[in-house]
């Protein structure tokens, strides 16, 4: 095949931090070995290692990989006004921009959350194949987490994004839970592929820092922790309920990150001596914040399965570390936890379950290291190599039609 001339839609690109600002430079990086790609991404916004001065316009190339950057806004993010500027403003300048090149294949990634209905309509505008890859699912999560109220304007959100993903060559998504999701809506099953977010499975586990584990666990004779977003998705006052119900068992829960739900995390957590919030930790400290948890915490509300796919799964796994999965059946991880026996797992309503679920392996250090065993090995069935070539392919399809 002739080296393919690939566009990715994407707002965030590093040096924004967020996930998909991070996965958008593994794809890319990835198609560019065979083929050429632009990255057409807006001003650094989302809390950036580096801020960009106001610009109309920037490009800088590496290799086969191409980044283009329109001057959008780059207000906080912790301002909704701001990041809708700042959403509004990429769009307004991206799609000129795209409508001017010719690529060969359109692949539109989730931010904003509008970026798949942006894609189909460059692509169908252009006449190149489109390729949808699914990092969140909108309407569908701002609705079911109660950011958003259903009316008309979301039920025309809906419908053009059920158009997006019909007109997709491809909709790559991220588990068989989102997978399911999008059967929901119409798409034609034979171009749904599953491409997960699988992280380099360490043969040797990594070396840990031990002052570091010590912080984190606090003194805690059981330690359950939960690295990452503090996000719409969560049932984090059923995690708070079951923290106080397992004070007196020794039971700490520590919170390693930040969000938008943090400050009522905090507020519902108030007088609970056993619940720890400690700020986000540098990537070189994984290794250390992995083996801090006896338990590691991946919650979903109810009517959340598939609409989110916590990526940070597969860390937990390939460090060997057992799940608590709190969420529904209908959730991959889930059944993970239960199938292959890597994880347990409790109703996200139910607090009572979920205190109940830990203190079966409290006192129970044979059955966390077996739990331990079995995440080991089920990571080293995903290996982000595979994963990332599995992404080229699909792309590949796509533009062979």
């Amino acid at each position: 095949m002739r080296p393919l001339h690939v566009l990715l839609l994407n707002e965030y690109f590093p040096p924004d931090t967020a996930a998909t600002a991070k996965n958008a430079a593994l794809v890319a990086d990835a198609i560019a070995e065979r083929h050429y790609v632009t990255v057409l991404a807006g001003r650094p916004s989302y809390d950036p290692t580096e801020r960009h001065p106001a610009y109309l316009w920037r490009r800088e190339r590496q290799g086969n990989l191409t980044i283009e950057r329109v001057g959008s806004t780059a207000f906080s993010r912790f301002r909704m006004k701001g990041r809708i500027a700042n959403y509004l403003s990429y769009v307004a300048l991206a799609i000129p921009r795209a409508l001017s090149m010719r690529p060969d294949v359109i692949l539109a990634m989730t931010d904003p959350p509008i970026e798949g209905i942006v894609g189909a309509s460059i692509a169908k505008l252009l006449g190149r194949p489109f390729v949808y890859n699914l990092r969140d699912l909108y309407p569908d999560m701002a609705l079911a987490g109660g950011i958003l109220h259903s009316g008309s304007w979301t039920d025309a959100w809906e419908t053009l994004h059920r158009k997006a993903l019909r007109y997709a060559a491809r909709v790559i998504v991220l588990g068989e839970d989102m997978r399911e999701r999008i059967l929901e809506k119409g798409v034609d099953p034979a171009r749904i592929v599953v491409v997960r977010d699988a992280v380099p499975f360490p043969e040797i586990p990594p070396a840990v820092d031990e002052a570091v584990v010590r912080e984190i666990r606090g003194g805690f004779r059981f330690v359950i922790i939960h690295a990452g977003n503090l996000g719409f998705y969560g049932a984090w006052h059923t995690l708070i309920r079951a923290a106080q119900m397992l004070e007196r068992d020794g039971m700490g829960l520590v919170f390693i990150g930040e969000g938008a739900m943090k400050p009522q995390v905090q507020q519902a957590a108030q007088g609970c001596p056993n619940v720890m919030f400690l700020p986000f930790r540098p990537a070189c400290d994984i290794p250390s914040v992995m083996a801090a948890g006896d338990l590691h915490v991946i919650t979903i509300k109810r009517g959340l399965e598939g609409v989110v796919v916590p990526s940070k799964m597969y860390n937990i796994l390939a460090a060997g570390r057992p799940l608590l999965a709190v969420t529904t059946e209908k959730a991959e991880v889930a059944r993970w936890a239960e199938r292959w026996g890597c994880g347990i797992a409790a109703d996200p309503d139910d607090a009572e379950a979920v205190a109940k679920s830990v203190r079966s392996v409290l006192g129970a250090p044979e059955r966390l290291e077996h739990i331990g065993f079995q995440a080991r090995k089920l990571a080293k069935t995903y290996d982000r190599l595979n994963e990332l070539r599995k992404f080229v392919d699909v792309i590949e399809e796509a533009a062979s039609g």
